[in-house]
Formats: C-alpha cells, structure tokens, sequence
C-alpha cells in the first residue's frame, strides 16, 4: 500500500518519500510507502491535477494507492483570487479548489506553509553554528516566516551574510532533510500537523 504525493518540484519528489516514510511506519500497524509525481512547477500539477489523478485512481493498480495528495508551497503560485491575503484565506481557499477539481474523497490537497524550508527551520541545530544562531526568532515559528522574505530567501540571506556563499535548496536542502525528525516539525508548524495527521487518518 502507497501514497502517492503529487509535487511541484525536484527537492519535494526527492525528500518526501524517504522524510514521510520513516515517519509513518512508526505509527502505522502495516508498512506503508510514499510515491511522487513531480509535476516540475506550480502551473503544472494546478493545470493537470484532476487529470493526473483520476488517472491514477483509476489504473489497475488503484487497490494499493492509499490517497493521492497533492503538496504546494503556499508561496510562489499566483492562481488564488486578489482578494485573499493571508494564510488561512488562501490555504482553506486553494484547498477546496482543487479538491473540488479532483472530486474524489481519496484525493487530499496540503500546503507548505509557506516553503518546504519552513520544515528545515523547526530543527536550527541541522545549519551550521553561524546560520543556527541566527536563526532563533524563525525557528521558534517557521511557518510565520511569511511571504515577503520566505524560508528559502531568509536561508539564502543568512548563508550569504554568514558564509559567504549562498544556500543551495537542491543539494543542502536534500542532505538537511535525511537528518530532520518529522516529530519537531509537527510540534512548531501547524500545518504539518494537520498534512501529516491527515496521511494516519
């Protein structure tokens, strides 16, 4: 039995598996996997979503897909309506709608709030001393690190201003998920919880 999570780009489709894997066979009676689909961009999985996914619900190999779900940043996609502005409007708005797009109940939409990075923030002790120390107001609330400077601008920032070099998602992303614990993610961004509280239910 699998999950299949339906991603924006290259870091989401190589880390979550392995990330939300080791999590989930901790708490489920029956091991479980997680499978992605990398939709290489925004515009993509919003265009297709409803597509791809009944595609997939209805393949031969639908009796093992536990859920598909879809995981946007919530920063970066400019589909939601002008008037929306803060988190909640725009994640409860952007969820209903492609839910609505897909229109089966094993198909789940969940945001980043409101870059993957945010994750990263929740544990300051995976960054070097230098970046670590400065990054103690935002790792206290990652997902209030919002969209005027998100997680990975601020990363970007501090590793320039501290290190002299920038911060490279792919690659530094990629080795600082293998060592982050989902558990400290879920107790500093609620929005994790509520993606991750959905993948037991």
């Amino acid at each position: 039995m699998y999950f299949i999570i339906f991603v924006e780009g290259s870091t989401e489709d190589k880390i979550l598996p392995d990330f939300l894997t080791k999590w989930l066979n901790t708490k489920l009676p029956e091991k479980v996997s997680v499978r992605t689909v990398n939709f290489k961009g925004y515009a993509n999985l919003y265009k297709d979503v409803a597509q791809k996914a009944i595609m997939h619900l209805n393949s031969p190999q639908s009796d093992e897909i536990i859920a598909i779900i879809g995981l946007l940043d919530l920063h970066g996609p400019n589909f939601y309506p002008e008037e929306l502005h803060t988190v909640d409007e725009k994640y409860l708005w952007a969820k209903q709608h492609l839910e609505e797009q897909v229109g089966s109940p094993r198909f789940r939409q969940h945001f980043a709030v409101h870059e993957l990075e945010a994750w990263l923030l929740s544990d300051s002790s995976l960054f070097p001393v230098e970046i670590s120390l400065a990054l103690d107001e935002a790792s206290a609330n990652p997902e209030k690190v919002n969209f005027n400077r998100p997680p990975s601008k601020l990363l970007h920032d501090l590793y320039l201003g501290n290190l002299n070099r920038t911060y490279k998602k792919v690659t530094e992303g990629n080795k600082l998920f293998t060592s982050l614990d989902p558990e400290k993610v879920r107790e500093k961004c609620p929005y994790f919880k509520v993606f991750t509280d959905d993948l037991l239910e």
